[in-house]
């Protein structure tokens, strides 16, 4: 137990959740040994802290420790970056090079998001783990190294098997043994502690007075489900030390900040060997699509709905549901924006915010009213003509704009790994 709080001490650990206990004990139990770890939990539980518990209890903490994100290599030269290049092996290698696994020969790699790792490099990683041989890009000459592998993801590593997208004997090599990191919703004791934790860094960092939770706060945050689990917490915390003025906060002040209707779909996982790590996505690219598929059953549905109001003249009695279709999807902010032009235009009243606004649909000419309910079929299929291709471009441009640029911080609004996104904007040409 003392050996348990020196670790966290070192490496700055907060929280006694039994699961989280566990995790850092088999770190310390195998850390003497030279097995190879993976570690699995959901982005944001701090997996990072595992490989470098394992590294700094070994016998090589003296050696090199590189940490390597799969996720964000592009796959035309993630080879070269982990094995090395010889000259000329193509184009623009105009020297040979030295790969991550030639570097740290002697030491620790920490292979982060190695689910995202192409099918080729799998095959290369295999034979680094049951040999200890690689061969550079454009070599034929075979090289040793002696490097401790631990990796690290939050795929669902069965269905990616299932799937082809993952070696299965790459997936047993890997995980000799299997760590695993519990979800901050699943940590309701150590939420609190984490945040005082934050609050007295980032008063110390930006020299003003620390933050103070009330009780109802605390229960607040203790019922949150955190899909961004500890990194969420953090920022929310580095949020608030700056912009609030008062520096006690209440239930109240934190749901401007984190309202409970506004968690997105989040990646479960269990943590036994064969289990669903992701039962409804199959990975992060489904979250997106998920989104985009609800918002079309919305607005199909809305469709359906508006149909049955033009053919009883507007007077069609509305269920609670559809009801609160129509108050979800035409807001008074959507309204506002709303062309005389479109199809559907709602009229707002502003006296009586609680009103079902009923929908009058008016021509492209403004002259002239659908009375036939063929001319809202034409309609409704040249609306289809929006594709998902232009909704998931659409977020991309957003994220991007939202974040002034900034690749990684939009990949994390977008729920995707970074390679992802550096895919799909060359895919859409979004490159400045």
């Amino acid at each position: 137990m003392a050996e348990l709080q020196s670790i966290k001490a070192r490496f700055g650990i907060i929280g006694n959740f039994p699961a989280l206990n566990r995790a850092l004990e088999k770190a310390i139990q195998v850390a003497p040994t030279d097995i190879s770890v993976l570690v699995m939990g959901e982005s944001g539980v701090g997996k990072e802290f595992i490989p470098k518990i394992i590294h700094g209890e070994s016998r090589r903490k003296h050696q090199p420790y590189i940490v390597v994100n799969c996720g964000a290599i592009p796959e035309g030269t993630i080879d070269s970056e982990l094995f090395g290049h010889e000259k000329g092996a193509f184009t623009g290698a105009t020297s040979t090079r030295k790969g991550y696994f030639e570097v740290a020969d002697g030491g620790t790699i920490f292979l982060d998001e190695v689910g995202e790792l192409p099918l080729q490099t799998q095959v290369r990683l295999l034979r680094v783990l049951e040999s200890g041989e690689f061969m550079k890009v454009g070599s034929s000459q075979v090289q040793k190294t002696n490097v401790r592998i631990v990796a690290a993801t939050n795929v669902n590593m069965m269905k990616a098997i299932q799937d082809g997208r993952f070696r299965e004997d790459l997936y047993y090599r890997l995980n000799t043994v299997q760590i695993d990191m519990p979800a901050l919703r699943e940590r309701k004791g150590d939420i609190h502690l984490l945040f005082r934790k934050f609050a007295i860094d980032f008063a110390e960092k930006y020299r003003m007075p620390e933050l103070r939770l009330t009780d109802d706060a605390v229960g607040y945050l203790e019922s949150y489900a955190f899909p961004g689990n500890v990194r969420q917490l953090r920022n929310l915390v580095e949020q608030m030390t700056v912009v609030e003025q008062n520096r006690e906060i209440n239930s109240v002040k934190l749901a401007e900040y984190i309202p409970m209707n506004a968690n997105l779909p989040a990646v479960v996982q269990k943590n036994n060997l064969g289990g669903n790590q992701g039962s409804d996505f199959s990975s992060e690219r489904d979250i997106m699509y998920k989104i985009l598929f609800d918002m079309r059953n919305d607005i199909n549905d809305l469709k359906s709905l508006t149909s049955e109001l033009i053919k009883n003249k507007g007077n069609a009695d509305l269920s609670l549901q559809e009801k609160h279709l129509i108050n979800r999807i035409y807001t008074p902010e959507t309204q506002q924006v709303a062309s005389p032009n479109s199809l559907l235009y709602f009229e707002n009243n502003n006296n009586n915010q609680n009103q079902i606004h009923h929908p009058t649909i008016i021509s492209e000419d403004e002259d002239h009213h659908y009375n036939d309910v063929e001319d809202i079929e034409i309609e409704e299929a040249r609306s289809e003509s929006l594709s998902l291709q232009n909704n998931e471009k659409d977020l991309i441009i957003k994220a991007l704009e939202k974040h002034k640029g900034r690749r990684n911080k939009a990949a994390d609004e977008l729920g995707i790994s970074q390679r992802t996104l550096y895919r799909k904007i060359k895919q859409y040409n979004l490159e400045e």
